[in-house]
């Protein structure tokens, strides 16, 4: 079981960046794809980036594109997400867990987005 830790949230205005990271303590790692999701108080769950195993594929929430940039290190077995142009509706828990290959491919169904079990929290002010 791979054990993973997220980090680098904070409170940041709107406009501005933030690059969270996904760092693995133990367990297969470098051969698991990794989904990033986000739960924001009253909503439901939604997932807003996964990446393969190689980083080859990615694929990201519609809201997201073009401003959210997963990627990974596996050398370091860490997967960040790049924030840019945050904006108040980003606000939300953000988690990071490994997930099904195919989804990367396919998509994600909301009924498999996963629980949270740990996270960094996201504030963007308006």
């Amino acid at each position: 079981q791979v054990q993973l830790v997220e980090s680098g949230g904070g409170l940041v205005q709107a406009g501005s960046s933030l690059r969270l990271s996904c760092a693995a303590s133990e367990g297969p790692f470098s051969t698991r794809s990794v989904g990033w999701f986000r739960q924001a108080p009253g909503k439901e769950r939604e997932f807003v980036a996964l990446i393969s195993w190689n980083g080859a594929s990615t694929r990201y929430l519609d809201s997201v594109k073009g401003r959210f940039t997963v990627s990974r290190d596996n050398v370091k077995n860490t997967v960040y997400l790049q924030m840019n142009s945050l904006k108040p509706e980003d606000t939300a828990l953000y988690y990071c867990t490994t997930i099904v290959d195919a989804f990367v491919r396919v998509g994600i169904s909301p009924r498999d987005v996963p629980q949270a079990r740990g996270g960094t929290q996201v504030t963007v002010s308006s």
